[in-house]
């Protein structure tokens, strides 16, 4: 199993303390495997194996465990009588209420246990739920592989170039169990098929009232197609309206399934953010995809058509696991493809697949030139160039980003 360092030091910089750790994230993005790898290493540091209790409820021997009841009485009969117990929890929201159950091993008196559990859900972190747990818990967000970790896996050949490897990660996506099958498109489809099809059955349309599948996918082949464009409700109930033989998709719908979608974490919202008023706008947003591998599953993938969209969601993602808060910059009537915010820094970025085009070069240049503020302002492409700024804008090629902060 390969480190996802980031995620480790988060889950280890918690430990011992009586936050319970919370790790959500797409199926299949890596939170079972965090959860091994955080066992490992709890045993490596000579935490005994009777003291780390271990379920994972996707699991058949734990498949009549479904009722927080259950799942307390079973827990408290694993739980060592005495000593520090490490309880790990895998995709937890398989069991109705089981906040409830965790929220009362937390703070009894008579056991010390130190909680940590996944989810594929943002269902299982509701308004209720944040409610009985709050100030006991933290949220560890978990992304698929970014590009510096997909090349860890090495599974492909030792001689193809950067570039190459980096075209099959914009193609295949970066989900980690990609990288253990045959890289051809027909294996890797079917099985990404298969994760989208348990991500719609299980985590949205179990889980809310959203029952129309074929809906959801002709809205998640919209969202796609429409990568880095603004999406009104509106514009999506009329053009999906006009696909469904006359049957009207309201608004309201379009509204309520992408929010089941954000919430099964398949997709991302990204809203806008006025530069000059400073203040973040409720309307009109971005939506990305998380893994590019479903995406292109979805609507299909060509290293000509539509790659530039394909780049942006790979570094809207990359902002988000470097710890940024991302918006679209809106400066008057321009627009700044991502406005990256943190603490301590803010960071315009622009993305396109080459900037050797004079008109292309313009468009990029024009919304970052007319900022009029001295942060630091980045075009990203694919170019390959001894050039590195213009007028202090400066140039970046995609894949050196994606290697260095």
């Amino acid at each position: 199993m390969i480190q996802r360092i980031q995620y480790m030091e988060r889950l280890k910089a918690f430990k011992d303390n009586h936050l319970i750790k919370v790790v959500t994230g797409l199926r299949r993005c890596g939170k079972s495997t965090l959860l091994q790898l955080f066992k490992q290493d709890l045993l490596a540091s000579g935490v005994a194996a009777d003291h780390i209790v271990d379920i994972n409820f996707e699991l058949m021997a734990y498949d009549e465990i479904r009722e927080y009841r259950q799942f307390y009485k079973l827990v408290k009969e694993l739980i060592p009588k005495s000593g520090k117990c490490y309880l790990l929890l895998d995709e937890v929201q398989q069991v109705t209420h089981w906040e409830k159950a965790v929220n009362s091993l937390s703070v009894e008196a008579d056991i010390d246990v130190d909680i940590y559990v996944t989810g594929s859900n943002a269902h299982m972190l509701s308004s209720d739920i944040s409610t009985l747990l709050s100030g006991r818990y933290v949220e560890i967000k978990m992304l698929p592989l970014s590009f510096k970790e997909f090349l860890l896996f090495g599974h492909l050949p030792a001689e193809m170039s950067v570039d190459d490897k980096f075209r099959q990660y914009l193609k295949f996506g970066c989900l980690p169990a990609v990288t253990t099958i045959p890289q051809d498109d027909a294996t890797i489809n079917e099985f990404l098929r298969g994760i989208f099809n348990t991500v719609i059955v299980k985590d949205v349309v179990a889980r809310t009232k959203n029952k129309d599948v074929e809906l959801l996918e002709k809205l998640m082949r919209y969202v796609i197609v429409n990568t880095g464009n603004i999406i009104s409700y509106n514009k999506i109930s009329g053009f999906l309206s006009s696909q469904q033989q006359g049957e009207s998709v309201k608004s309201s719908t379009i509204a309520s399934y992408l929010d089941t979608l954000e919430k099964a974490y398949i997709v991302y919202k990204v809203d806008r953010f006025d530069i000059k008023g400073k203040e973040q706008l409720k309307t009109l947003s971005k939506f990305y995809v998380t893994d590019t591998g479903i995406r292109n599953m979805l609507t299909g993938y060509s290293d000509n058509d539509d790659i530039g969209h394909v780049l942006e969601t790979v570094v809207y993602f990359e902002l988000l696991r470097r710890g940024y808060q991302v918006f679209i910059g809106k400066w008057y009537d321009r627009e700044v493809d991502f406005l990256a915010l943190s603490q301590k820094s803010r960071k315009y970025y622009q993305v396109t697949f080459s900037m050797a085009n004079e008109d292309v070069k313009k468009r990029e240049i024009a919304p970052l030139a007319a900022i009029r503020d001295n942060y630091e302002k980045t075009i990203l492409s694919m170019d390959k160039t001894y050039l590195t700024d213009h007028e202090g804008i400066l140039y970046q090629n995609i894949i050196d980003f994606l290697f260095f902060e």
